[in-house]
């Protein structure tokens, strides 16, 4: 069944709002989800090399839109597979480089599989980067300086939400996902 860009959307805003913001994950999301200020764009490539276009093509169009801080680049239909997934965020980060953007733009990752090096598949620290479908996250990194600047040391937030997530436990985590994943379908 191919998923609509409209469901698509919905399932991961649905999953920025009451997983991202609401357990404060992020603590830079809520000011930019209440703002409007976040794209989803839905892309539907089937090869890296598209999918490597299409990342180019929204920093250009992010260089133009200054009034969007942030793009979800969701891959609904592309890197199933978490190391396939790995592969292509190692070839955007060098191609990002290589395309200047290094000091522009940085990228954070989230997949459905998420899993940290030296963590067991379903260990719950996972899910602290774990998504409806593979996306990768473009940040504008003078924003994330002035926000990082205001809101102080940064360095706890990782071990925060490793405790919200073994707090919550596996179960719980995996059922506000399955919240996520019916949004839009009724």
């Amino acid at each position: 069944m191919l998923l609509s860009d409209e469901l698509v959307t919905t399932q991961t805003m649905k999953w920025v709002k009451d997983f991202i913001v609401a357990l404060n994950v992020c603590p830079f999301a809520k000011r930019e989800v209440e703002k409007e200020r976040v794209r989803i764009m839905v892309l539907r490539s089937k090869k890296t090399e598209v999918a490597l276009e299409e990342l180019m093509a929204e920093i250009q169009w992010l260089d133009e839109q200054q009034e969007t801080e942030t793009t979800l680049l969701v891959f609904p239909t592309l890197f199933k597979d978490f190391h396939r997934y790995l592969d292509f965020v190692e070839m955007a980060e060098n191609l990002m480089f290589d395309q200047s953007c290094e000091g522009i733009y940085q990228l954070a990752t989230f997949h459905p599989d998420y899993c940290f090096s030296g963590t067991e598949p379903d260990d719950v620290s996972n899910y602290t980067n774990r998504s409806p479908y593979p996306m990768l996250h473009l940040l504008r990194e003078a924003s994330m300086d002035k926000a990082i600047e205001f809101y102080g040391d940064t360095s706890k937030i990782p071990n925060q939400n490793i405790e919200k997530m073994e707090t919550l436990g596996k179960t719980k985590l995996d059922d506000m996902f399955a919240v996520c994943m019916k949004a839009g379908s009724d």
